[in-house]
């Protein structure tokens, strides 16, 4: 499932093409997806133009002039194509089926916009103006908000047995982290996955979220990790997954400077975690 820099690839290849762009058609050739489609989608945004496009967590969200927003999610599968005349450097895979587009709009520049999600785990929805979303209500600061610090993660880490790599997955405490990159960052803090959150001082829990920062921001630079089915808005693959140092290397050397462990695999709460148990303390 995409990670907050898959989903942040994907914002910033749409946005150029969507953000400022009037809908002038809309299609939704299916009903649903892993939820019913608002039945007034079409309506809605039949005319209207988008004014931002905007990430939280790893939701994308389409505000509209006409008040609301539109609320999307990738799910396992879902893409998002950008079609049209002059956008050479975008490609359609052509493994990519046309019966999975469920929907497809139309900007006022000629550009076609398409929602493919093969296994239909993805959602989209409305919110409407000046309401809220169950989906979003819950999540807690973004790791490149102010309001992520050192002292943040002190407090809401005080006192509590859970494993760090679960509490950091929690996206009350922090939004759009993912297994992938929770493995990384905790590498990079050299922190084990199975110490308790609470139990990390205040210096080691400085560096992992200055590591958290920037093993996002590593990978977005690189337009994401396509481990299956991860593409980028111009169809491209990201290739983040090529500077993985645990994720994925069960019994691979570690990377770290001077150390003689290799990877290893275990299961914490029914996922991989991936980590070194000779520099990871």
């Amino acid at each position: 499932m995409p990670e907050l820099p898959e989903v942040e690839t994907v914002r910033r290849g749409l946005q150029p093409h969507l953000e400022g762009q009037r809908i002038l058609r809309a299609e939704a050739r299916r009903p649903d997806l892993r939820w019913p489609l608002p039945p007034d989608l079409v309506q809605v945004l039949t005319g209207a133009r988008v004014t931002a496009l905007r990430r939280r967590s790893k939701y994308l969200l389409a505000d509209l002039d006409r008040g609301g927003t539109v609320l999307m999610h990738l799910g396992m599968s879902g893409r998002m194509l950008v079609e049209g005349a002059g956008l050479a450097g975008f490609h359609r895979d052509p493994s990519v089926l046309a019966r999975h587009d469920h929907v497809v709009l139309t900007t006022e520049a000629g550009t076609t916009i398409t929602f493919n999600d093969a296994r239909r785990f993805g959602m989209v929805d409305l919110i409407r103006e000046g309401a809220s979303h169950p989906l979003l209500d819950h999540l807690g600061p973004e790791p490149f908000d102010d309001a992520f610090t050192p002292a943040y993660l002190a407090l809401r880490f005080a006192n509590r047995r859970v494993p760090v790599k679960q509490a950091l997955l929690d996206q009350r405490i922090v939004a759009g982290l993912g297994n992938i990159y929770v493995s990384e960052a905790l590498h990079r803090a050299g922190i084990d996955p199975r110490r308790a959150a609470g139990r990390i001082g205040a210096a080691r829990l400085a560096a992992l979220a200055g590591h958290v920062r920037d093993v996002l921001s590593d990978a977005i630079a690189a337009g994401g990790s396509s481990l299956r089915d991860h593409r980028q808005a111009s169809g491209e693959l990201g290739y983040f997954q090529h500077s993985f140092r645990v994720y994925d290397r069960e019994g691979q050397p570690c990377p770290a400077p001077g150390c003689s462990g290799a990877i290893r695999r275990i299961v914490q709460s029914g996922r991989s975690s991936f980590f070194c148990p000779v520099c990871q303390r």
